[in-house]
């Protein structure tokens, strides 16, 4: 089968070549996949862990099933599901374990799907893991991003008053009309003290966040975009009882998946796809989520 394999020497760190199609354990099924998407953290040019040569990286997939689990488990052949795993898909195959799918409604195409595992799952489990809930202030930071897109309209369905952070004016645009009441650069334009802060970036922008956080507020980090240090100043912190946590993305997750895809196929939940391409850009793509040229969530489709 063609899978993009890690190539040092190649634009973005990727390569099409042919590669040995994977081998099905018993409680796996065969996914024949359509779309694939790219995630900053599995880049070879971001430090991912799984940026070895010639490896298959690939965390978000969809397609159909062509071959079921030979344990019986899970749906059968010709179902159309959206599946998540920590490699394998970016390739026109993909063994996945029947608890990390979902089958999708009807009205959810591959496009849209394969976006949705890693950013959709960790926008909705940080958020869950913070306890929001209606009337809670959450501040989101990089919510220009595909987890940021999810997290701004998740919290804002389950009754939050939502603050989105951005790198810059441009890459704001649309926020609004995903659920966001205050789109800003700079923690101080925060009008009032958040409850929740979703993070996804680190550094000194954190620190100043902490600053417009609640006494009693929940920090949940989920990334460290800037990688830079969060320099603290505990004088001004001395007065609050912050709680720090951080979450897993992946996992048992079959009904999550589930749960997201309902949601788009009831169109209460918008997939923000920023680019869409053939698989035979790849390395163009990937260079560009690097250079954050992409808002929202970057699909590839297989020809």
């Amino acid at each position: 089968m063609r899978a993009l394999v890690i190539d040092h020497t190649a634009r973005g760190g990727l390569r099409l070549a042919e590669v040995p199609d994977p081998v099905p354990g018993p409680d796996e099924v065969l996914v024949r996949v359509a779309a694939t998407s790219l995630n900053h953290g599995e880049l070879p040019r971001t430090g991912s862990a799984a940026a070895e040569e010639g490896t298959v990286p690939g965390w978000d997939a969809a397609g159909l099933v062509e071959r079921p689990a030979a344990s019986g488990a899970g749906p059968g052949t010709g179902a159309r599901v959206v599946t998540w795993g920590w490699s394998g898909g970016w390739a026109e195959l993909r063994a996945v374990h029947v608890g990390e799918l979902a089958v999708l409604p009807d009205e959810v195409d591959s496009v849209r799907a394969a976006a949705l595992p890693v950013a959709g799952l960790t926008a909705l489990r940080a958020l869950r893991r913070a306890g929001v809930t209606p009337g809670h202030r959450v501040a989101v930071t990089g919510a220009s991003g595909g987890v940021g897109h999810f997290a701004v309209q998740l919290a804002r369905l389950q009754g939050a008053e939502v603050v989105a952070l951005v790198g810059d004016r441009a890459r704001g645009a649309g926020l609004a009309g995903l659920g966001a009441g205050q789109v800003v650069t700079d923690p101080a334009e925060i009008r009032n003290p958040v409850d929740v802060v979703l993070d996804q970036v680190g550094g000194p922008l954190l620190a100043r966040l902490l600053e417009r956080t609640s006494d009693d507020g929940t920090v949940v980090s989920v990334g460290a975009a800037s990688g830079l240090e969060t320099p603290l100043a505990p004088y001004r912190l001395v007065e609050k009882r912050l709680t720090l946590v951080g979450i897993q993305a992946g996992g048992r997750t079959a009904a999550d998946l589930a749960h997201l895809a309902r949601l788009v196929a009831e169109e209460r939940l918008r997939v923000s796809t920023g680019r869409v391409a053939d698989w035979r850009s790849a390395g163009e793509v990937a260079e560009d989520i690097v250079a954050r040229r992409v808002r929202g969530k970057a699909v590839l489709t297989l020809s």
